[in-house]
């Protein structure tokens, strides 16, 4: 006779598949709209790139300042359904007051209004980080359903993976490769994508909601810690009785239990003092290092890699690296002794995010080396274009002397002995019968300037001419036509379509797309190429037709190529390895059970004092070059890391044994999760779970 197994049959919760539905689509709308941030701060709004930095670690030190209200408020008023409900729909709100106020037809005053989306986003994103994953969690029962549990992170684990390695490539497509309004890129689609992905989250939600299992709020841990601190601070300075420790005065009100587990997690918070200075160097991927590809080529073939999309290597080799370091790296280097314990992984992974930023300024010191050459003290550039069908030679003493200017060609002079301004006469021989201002006219040199000049029939025009690069890294161009025709426009297209129109007479500064083009009918193919700054020199006959153009390149395009940005990717990713996800699962195998939202919260609170010292460096304007901003990071964290290997050094591990299996379950469960691509950060309050 068989034994028959009474044990019943819990069957798999159908609801998780709402939650992880949900999740896919709320990191596609916050990585969505992270990675376009930086430059529509600075390619929109117009702020400078220090201020766009600035405003986007702000917004981020919000991200991951707000989950400590938001699991306050799921575990000790609303529960978690209705907490992450009501503030996804705060979310999708900032999403849309993004989106509008990007559309300058809509009318909205672009900078206030986005300042309000994007502190909207922050406290939707920030109060549900805490509460979504616990919330899958809810949907089991535990101990039968511990292989399911598990199976349900890792499919949590890829809907975050997915949906940020989805957006973080296609925004930026839609960002460049899309216009309208009459712009060269398209902000309010890109913006707004991500707001239609998160309604959507919203509404999968709310469908799944007779499926869940809902728990009613159970009272919130931190706050009891804070509480239990507080009282044994006041009780310091108050009572007189003698304590082996300052907190046992705390014990008569929240008993032993409750003290011996703060004090434990007090000993690990203190090794999280140095944590803020690598998130103020892991989280400048989205800023400082954008703005730095945004100086260099990005051509691939038939293919432009986009700045911002270089921000997708990230999450793609954190795939690779997770078993990659579990199963190869870890195990070879224990064979020699060698990081074998938490302290020495994350003290080698610090001293690898300093490296990267190391590798990140050899990169900005090449970028610099290409810049355009400014005149110094002393000194004037000039470049003097002619775009008349004779060949002139100009003369103005003491500067110039003779110079020759071919018809169609153009004249790059560097003056030195420059002080101020300085106005001289100047005269034009060649052109007999062209012009009618050969001798008796101006030219002004003036120092530490770059200045351009054309002839025309009748008038010898002066411009101010720069050469520095585009902020977008695009190609900039001037038109400089032979002659002033009033309501007349030129018009450069490409193979389909027109790209720009302009006024003949209008000799002003122009940013393009970056690919081959012809002025009005004309077959001569002009190549502009991303980062170049261009003089396109056009002769029209008495017709007005284009009969003949000439281009110039001012300024050389990047030259520097994007791809040497994968070497400090590697590096950091290597070390957020070794640091972050080593640092969050030494801290969880460091402390009691119960405080493991305490230390979510405070590491949580690391990432936000990171992105604070950020906007604190900026704030102060240490230095003018990236490449010395980014030297500045790498030297912070190794005198970070300095200080933290000697902490470490006494620091004695603690052998804390698990209370049961499903606690075991939550902490593997846990560390799958640090694993995601905002990493640790979006880790969650689960002693309620």
């Amino acid at each position: 006779m068989g034994f028959v197994n009474e044990e019943k049959v819990v069957p798999y919760p159908k609801s998780v598949f709402f939650i992880v539905s949900n999740e896919f689509c709320e990191r596609f709308s916050y990585y969505g709209m992270r990675t376009i941030l930086s430059l529509y701060l600075r390619d929109i709004l117009l702020f400078s790139e220090s201020d766009s930095k600035i405003i986007y670690h702000t917004f981020a030190m919000f991200v991951y300042f707000f989950p400590i209200f938001g699991a306050i408020l799921s575990d000790s008023f609303l529960g978690k359904f209705r907490t992450i409900l009501y503030v996804s729909i705060v979310y999708a709100c900032g999403n849309v007051v993004l989106a509008l106020s990007s559309a300058e037809p809509i009318g909205l005053p672009q900078i206030p209004f986005s300042m309000v989306g994007l502190l909207l986003i922050a406290v939707g994103t920030g109060g549900i980080k805490p509460c979504v994953s616990a919330f899958g969690g809810d949907q089991f029962v535990l101990p039968q359903q511990e292989l399911q549990l598990a199976a349900f992170f890792s499919m949590f684990y890829f809907a975050i993976n997915a949906g940020s390695l989805i957006s973080t490539f296609l925004t930026p497509v839609l960002r460049e490769d899309v216009h309208c309004f009459g712009e060269d890129s398209c902000y309010p689609l890109a913006f707004a994508i991500p707001g239609v992905l998160m309604i959507i989250s919203i509404v999968i939600f709310a469908i799944g909601k007779p499926l869940y299992k809902i728990r009613k709020p159970e009272g919130n841990i931190v706050v009891q810690v804070v509480k239990c601190i507080s009282h044994g601070v006041k009780q310091k300075f108050k009572s007189k009785d003698k304590v082996d420790h300052w907190l046992d005065r705390s014990e008569t009100k929240y008993g032993k239990t409750l003290v011996n587990d703060v004090k434990t997690t007090l000993k690990v918070l203190v090794l999280f003092v140095p944590l803020p200075i690598f998130w103020a160097l892991y989280d400048q991927q989205g800023s400082g290092w954008t703005f730095q590809a945004t100086r260099m080529d990005g051509y691939i073939g038939f293919y432009t890699i986009l700045p911002d999309q270089m921000q997708v290597i990230n999450p793609l080799l954190i795939l690779i690296f997770i078993p990659l370091f579990t199963y190869v790296i870890y195990p070879a280097f224990a064979k020699c002794n060698f990081l074998k314990t938490p302290l020495q992984r994350m003290v080698c992974g610090g001293l690898l995010t300093a490296a990267s930023f190391g590798i990140s300024a050899g990169v900005s010191f090449a970028l610099e080396a290409t810049e355009p050459s400014l005149p110094t003290e002393g000194n004037c550039q000039i470049r003097i274009y002619n775009p008349l069908d004779c060949n002139a030679i100009l003369t103005a003493e003491p500067y110039i002397k003779n110079q020759d200017i071919k018809t169609m060609g153009y004249t790059n002079l560097d003056i030195p002995n420059v002080y101020g301004e300085k106005v001289v006469d100047f005269s034009i021989t060649g052109c007999d019968g062209k012009i009618n201002y050969q001798t008796g006219s101006n030219l002004s040199v003036i120092e530490k300037e770059t200045l351009f000049y054309y002839m025309l029939p009748d008038s010898f025009v002066r411009g101010q001419d720069n050469i520095e690069r585009d902020e977008n890294g695009l190609p900039k161009i001037r038109t400089l036509v032979n002659k002033r025709v009033e309501d007349f426009n030129l018009t450069y297209s490409d193979s389909e379509k027109d790209v720009l129109n302009l006024p003949s007479n209008d000799d002003s500064l122009f940013s393009i797309n970056p690919g081959t083009y012809k002025v009005q009918s004309f077959p001569k193919e002009l190549k502009f190429y991303l980062g170049g700054v261009y003089t396109v020199v056009v002769s029209l006959d008495n017709n007005n037709d284009v009969q003949n153009v000439e281009y110039y390149e001012v300024t050389q395009p990047n030259s520097v190529h994007i791809l040497w940005l994968i070497p400090q990717y590697v590096v950091i990713t290597a070390g957020e390895i070794m640091f972050s996800i080593t640092g969050l699962e030494f801290s969880y195998s460091q402390a009691p059970v119960t405080m493991k939202s305490v230390l979510t919260a405070a590491f949580l609170l690391t990432t936000a004092i990171g992105n604070l010292i950020i906007v604190i460096i900026e704030s102060a304007k240490i230095f003018e070059k990236q490449s010395e901003d980014f030297l500045l990071y790498a030297g912070l964290m190794v005198l970070d890391m300095i200080l933290f290997g000697l902490m470490a050094m006494k620091y004695k591990y603690i052998n804390m044994e698990q209370n049961s299996d499903n606690e075991e379950l939550e902490n593997k469960s846990e560390r799958k999760e640090s694993n995601a691509i905002d990493n640790p950060t979006f880790k969650h309050n689960d002693d309620d779970a």
